[in-house]
């Protein structure tokens, strides 16, 4: 046999046994929650038209998509983003409803990394839409959302950065920079080169204050006490709106009870060009990525038919299973298993025995003893299973 057939390409895997278990607890507790605060599921495609992704709608780089050909030459690619997909169909099935539509998902996108990066090329993200609702309160929920879902899941130890697109936009249209280096200096922006951008900042010849802006723009990160402290360096009124925003989103936050998980960063960058107000990140041990991701794409929906704004957030599951594996956080799930093992003379019983233990809402493994086998290997399969072991003999 051809070994080779067993292997998986480079970025992706197998997820079986206990560790498949772990991360279906996941997406349905995420599902349940998010369903919680009255978001309706909804599904869309595994691939779709490119142009449903490309450049102008700010998703993934087409270089970084999985691109192939239907039979009549259209151009198509594995989903590497849910939020356009739903932009798509909300503007089909919702064209002239006005009301606040809340919506949430769970699936597989994927993105063609490159492989020195060592990341998944195929990730679940499980999370939710809110459109039609512009409103700081709309932020908030989703913010909170978040936090809800992650506690949920049993992770305690996490914080959710908390940026606005405008912020550094407002920064930047003040300052006389070539699309090249505004690029350039917010890729150094968002990797926190505080080297490279003290460097590019120099070779600019910026005036003293926009220079000393510029370079402090890594470091200003925190509590709520930054966005005051920003207030007073910071005069455009597209950065002070900015922070106006970020304000009435905590207070409201806190009123969900949720503040402590909150953070600041206003020199957050996001991949995704379309988000055009608030953008956030949880972060958590365990690993160095973000586990949630989100932010208001007010005009995303607009390229497709429907002026709408919304706010959003997705939570990338394999992550937050990798976190919480590494943080060594029991997964509290309520199904109750059970491994009956039975002789042929108590088949009949034990068929009977595993029904009724299944009508009351457990989980029951039948297996008809086999001399082959020692009590040990019964009791070994039960504990990979995390069941509970009951004989019928």
């Amino acid at each position: 046999m051809n070994k080779q057939l067993l292997h998986t390409p480079e970025g992706v895997r197998d997820i079986y046994s206990n560790e498949c278990e772990k991360k279906l607890f996941l997406q349905n507790t995420i599902n349940k929650t998010i369903k919680e605060y009255g978001y309706e599921h909804i599904q869309t495609p595994t691939f779709e038209f490119l142009d449903i992704f490309d450049k102008e709608k700010g998703s993934v780089a087409p270089k970084n998509m999985y691109k192939f050909f239907d039979r009549e030459g259209a151009t198509l690619v594995l989903r590497p983003d849910i939020t356009p997909a739903i932009a798509r169909a909300v503007s089909k099935y919702y064209s002239d409803y006005d009301m606040p539509i809340r919506l949430s998902y769970c699936g597989n996108t994927f993105i063609n990394n490159s492989e020195y990066q060592g990341k998944l090329k195929e990730f679940t993200q499980a999370g939710a839409e809110l459109i039609g609702d512009g409103s700081s309160d709309a932020d908030a929920e989703i913010i909170a959302l978040s936090a809800d879902c992650l506690l949920k899941c049993g992770l305690t130890e996490f914080q959710i950065e908390v940026g606005h697109v405008d912020f550094l936009s407002g920064i930047l249209e003040t300052v006389e920079m070539d699309e090249e280096v505004v690029e350039e200096f917010k890729t150094l922006l968002e990797n926190k080169n505080y080297f490279g951008i003290e460097e590019l900042v120099s070779n600019c010849n910026f005036d003293d204050r926009i220079g000393k802006l510029l370079i402090k723009l890594p470091e200003m990160t925190g509590q709520k006490e930054i966005i005051d402290e920003a207030r007073k360096i910071v005069k455009n009124a597209k950065s002070q709106a900015a922070l106006d925003r970020l304000q009435k989103v905590y207070e409201k936050l806190s009123y969900y009870g949720y503040e402590k998980y909150i953070s600041f960063d206003l020199g957050m960058v996001s991949n995704y060009n379309y988000y055009t107000g608030i953008i956030l990140r949880a972060y958590t041990y365990g690993t160095g990525d973000a586990i949630a991701t989100g932010g208001r794409y007010d005009e995303l929906l607009s390229q497709f038919g429907k002026n709408s704004p919304s706010m959003g957030f997705c939570i990338d599951v394999d992550k937050l299973l990798t976190a919480m594996n590494r943080q060594n956080i029991e997964f509290k799930s309520k199904e109750k298993k059970v491994v009956v093992i039975y002789s042929e003379e108590q088949c009949m019983n034990a068929i009977k025995y595993a029904a009724d233990l299944r009508r009351w809402g457990s989980s029951v493994t039948l297996i008809k003893k086999n001399s082959n086998y020692t009590e040990n290997d019964y009791t070994e399969l039960a504990k990979n299973i995390n069941a509970n072991l009951e004989w019928r003999l």
